[in-house]
Parts: structure tokens; sequence; C-alpha cells
């Protein structure tokens, strides 16, 4: 999953991303209204947090534009003005919801949890099958043939990953974008050691592989005949 911070109080952006970064988000963090809005005009997210007050451009601009270009983004508002007003001209200007600081971080979690759950029209999104393999999104939890398999937090974003596109391949330019917080680089192998260790846990034991490496392209998660 891959989150969009705008927010430009360093502490709060610190412990923000670390936060996210822990339940195995990849955040991507712009410091000023003009890169947050670059950033959710230009690249692919599952989420975004935006702060209200900005340099440069105010969060309620950011995302006034970006439903102006039909970019539909769950949105999570973070502002330090609580009156009822700036909370309904929040979500009028397409917000999905609205915290005020201060914060407990496991409250906005939840509430970034619950607006990408409710972007989703399908109601399997809670829930991901391939073959024999269940993942719950809500429980954070992995089974196969009902033996639990306990993940990290980084494991699991890479399975989930993988499992929301069973069947396609993805390169490593994709995972590293969409689970960790980095574009690629070449010299790394961190894509590599993670798949191999969630292939011991996935599917040592069992009798038929469900991760694939598709050599010079990627991997991909499916289950074959």
């Amino acid at each position: 999953m891959r989150l969009l911070l705008v927010e430009d109080d360093r502490t709060i952006a610190s412990y923000v991303s670390k936060g996210f970064k822990e339940a195995g988000f990849a955040v991507v963090h712009a410091a000023d209204g003009p890169s947050g809005l670059e950033l959710a005009l230009g690249e692919s997210f599952d989420a975004a947090v935006i702060d209200i007050m900005l340099p440069g451009l105010d969060g309620l601009s950011i995302i006034d534009e970006m439903r102006r270009r039909q970019i539909h983004l769950p949105v999570i508002i973070l502002s330090a003005k609580r009156s009822v007003g700036d909370r309904v001209e929040g979500l009028h200007k397409g917000g999905d919801d609205y915290l005020t600081k201060p914060f407990a971080f496991s409250e906005l979690l939840a509430r970034v949890e619950a607006i990408m759950r409710r972007a989703t029209a399908s109601p399997e999104t809670t829930t991901l099958r391939v073959a024999d393999l269940d993942i719950d999104l809500l429980a954070r939890t992995v089974t196969r043939a009902g033996q639990r398999i306990d993940l990290q937090p980084r494991e699991f974003g890479l399975l989930e990953f993988l499992a929301r596109n069973a069947g396609r391949v993805v390169s490593r330019t994709m995972i590293m974008e969409h689970v960790w917080d980095y574009h690629f680089d070449p010299q790394t192998n961190v894509v590599e050691s993670r798949i191999c260790r969630l292939r011991d846990k996935i599917d040592k034991g069992f009798e038929r592989p469900l991760i694939h490496t598709v050599r010079g392209v990627g991997y991909v998660l499916k289950s074959l005949p």
C-alpha cells in the first residue's frame, strides 16, 4: 500500500511516516503544497494524508485540483482548525475524512484504512484469496490451507501487493515503488531477499508453489496446474 503524506511540520511528518512504515505502508512525503500536488497528479497512491496549512499551496487547493482532474484518491485532511465550518469546508472540497491536530496515530491509521475500504466498490476487498491462500486485510492475517502464517508488516505488504495483482507479473520497480518508500535502485537486492523470505513462509511445505519468478521480468502470485 502506497501513501502520500503532505505535511510541512518535520516532527509530525517523521512521526506519521514512521508509524505507517511500521504498519506496512510505503510512504512518500512532500513538505510543501506544490510538490504535494505534483506527486498527487503524477504518481499512483492508495491513500493520501494532507495538511491544510502548507507552504506555496494550501491543502484544500491540492484536493480541489485533484478532484477537478477526476483523481479519486482517498484523502484524509489534517488540520489544527477545529471548527465545524472548517471541517465542512474540507469535506466539501473533496476530502474523505478530517482529523484535527493533535491526534493519536492509531486513530489516523484506522481512518486511512477505513477510507481505503470505502473507496473500493467490491465487497471482496477485505479479503484476498489465491488458491488455498487467504489474506484478511482487516485482521492482517494470512492462512494457507487453514494453516496460520505469521508475517512481518513489510512481508504482509509485499504479499498483499502480489495478491492484488494475482496472475499478473509485477516488476522489481513496481514492487519497490508500492511496497517500499523509494524508487528503484538497480544495485539493491532487497526485493529478491524479501521474496525469498516470503517464499519460505508461503510455499515451504506445500505441494504447489504460489510465488513464481519470471526471469528478467519480475514475480507473479498464482497457482499453476
